[in-house]
C-alpha cells in the first residue's frame, strides 16, 4: 500500500504473527502507547505497530484517529476453535468488531472493511451467494454472522461505508501461523506428519490464493457507492479436501517430498459438507476476479513455506 502513497497502522497482540513477519513486507515502527500519550499521525509511506488487543475498547479509540479506513483482519478464526472455546470466540469476534466499529464512528472513520467468511450461510445448496439467508452451524459462523450484523446496522444508522468481504479457505505465502488445511498439511509434510483429513474427503471448499484476496480488499477501498454491502471473495470453484490434497501431494513431490501418509478422521462437529462460492457480485461491483489457480497457488506457498524451513 505504501507504493501508491498510503499510511498504515497495524494493531496487533502478535498472539499468532511476529513483527519480522509484518517487518518481512514493510518498513515497520513500533509504537508504544502503554501511558495512553496520542499517537503521532501515520506519515506517507510509513507503517506503524501498536501491540494490542482488539477486545480493549480505549486502545481502538486511540490507534483509530487521523485513519481514513479501517481493515479489520483479526479475529478468533476457525470453526474448531469456536467450538472449543465459544465464549472466547464471542468476546473476540463479536466484542472486537464492535469496538472498532464504534471507534470508526467517534474518529469519523469513513470507512470499515470487515473480513467475514461463509460461515454465516451454514448448510446451504452452494454456490454460496449473498442473497442466502444466514443459518450458521457453528459458534464461528454465528460471531462473523453477528459481525456482519454490525456492520448493516453502523452503515444504515451512521453512514459509514462498511464492506464485509465473506472470504473462501485463504491459503498462500506467510501462513506459516495459520492451523487452515492447507498451511497444516504443509507443515505437517514438511515435519514426515501424516496429513490428517476429517470426514471421507469429499466434503468441499473453495480455496482462494492470498495475493487474489488482498486485490480484493484493496478494491473494497477505493471503489465508490458500495458502503453496507456484503461480497463473496473466493474462486467460484468447488474444491473436495480430496482433490486439494492430491494436488498438494503431487507438488511436494516434484520437491522430493514424497510418500506422504494421509490418514482419515472422524467427521469435526460444525464443519459443513459443502462450500463454494459465486463471486458474481465483486465481479461486477469491484471489478474483481481471481488470477491464481489452485495449482499454482499451492506451488508458490510450498516453495515460501520450504524457504522459511532453510
Amino acid at each position: 500500500m505504501t507504493e501508491e502513497g498510503h499510511a498504515i497502522r497495524v494493531i496487533d497482540n502478535l498472539s499468532v504473527g511476529t513483527l519480522e513477519d509484518l517487518g518481512s513486507v514493510i518498513n515497520v515502527t513500533e509504537m508504544d502507547v502503554s501511558d495512553k500519550n496520542p499517537l503521532p499521525a501515520p506519515q506517507f509511506g510509513q507503517c506503524q505497530l501498536v501491540r494490542g488487543d482488539i477486545i480493549d475498547a480505549d486502545l481502538a479509540l486511540i490507534v483509530t484517529k487521523d485513519i481514513d479506513i479501517i481493515v479489520h483482519l483479526a479475529a478468533n478464526t476457525g470453526v474448531g476453535p469456536s467450538v472449543e472455546d465459544p465464549r472466547l470466540d464471542c468476546l473476540v469476534n463479536v466484542i472486537g468488531t464492535f469496538n472498532y466499529l464504534e471507534a470508526a464512528r467517534l474518529n469519523k472513520v469513513s470507512r470499515f472493511i470487515f473480513a467475514s467468511s461463509g460461515a454465516p450461510v451454514g448448510e446451504a445448496e452452494p454456490p454460496i451467494h449473498e442473497e442466502l439467508a444466514a443459518h450458521p452451524v457453528s459458534p464461528y459462523g454465528a460471531s462473523k454472522l453477528a459481525g456482519e450484523g454490525y456492520c448493516s446496522a453502523y452503515n444504515r444508522t451512521f453512514g459509514i461505508q462498511t464492506i464485509a468481504l465473506r472470504f473462501g479457505n485463504v491459503y498462500g505465502p506467510g501462513s506459516t501461523h495459520k492451523s487452515s488445511v492447507v498451511a497444516k498439511f504443509i507443515k505437517q509434510a514438511l515435519d514426515n506428519l501424516p496429513l490428517e483429513i476429517y470426514g471421507d474427503g469429499t466434503q468441499t471448499r473453495d480455496f482462494i490464493y492470498i495475493d487474489d484476496l488482498i486485490d480484493a480488499v484493496m478494491r473494497s477501498a477505493i471503489v465508490n457507492n458500495i458502503g453496507g454491502e456484503v461480497f463473496q471473495i473466493a474462486t467460484s470453484k468447488e474444491t473436495t479436501v480430496q482433490e486439494m490434497t492430491e494436488q498438494l501431494c503431487g507438488v511436494l513431490a516434484e520437491r522430493g517430498i514424497r510418500d506422504v501418509v494421509i490418514l482419515n478422521r472422524k467427521t469435526r462437529l460444525g464443519d459443513v459438507k459443502r462450500n463454494y462460492s459465486d463471486t458474481s457480485k465483486a465481479q461486477k461491483y469491484l471489478g474483481w476476479t481471481v488470477r491464481f489457480q489452485l495449482e499454482e497457488g499451492l506451488d508458490e506457498t510450498v516453495s515460501y513455506f520450504l524457504t522459511k524451513q532453510r
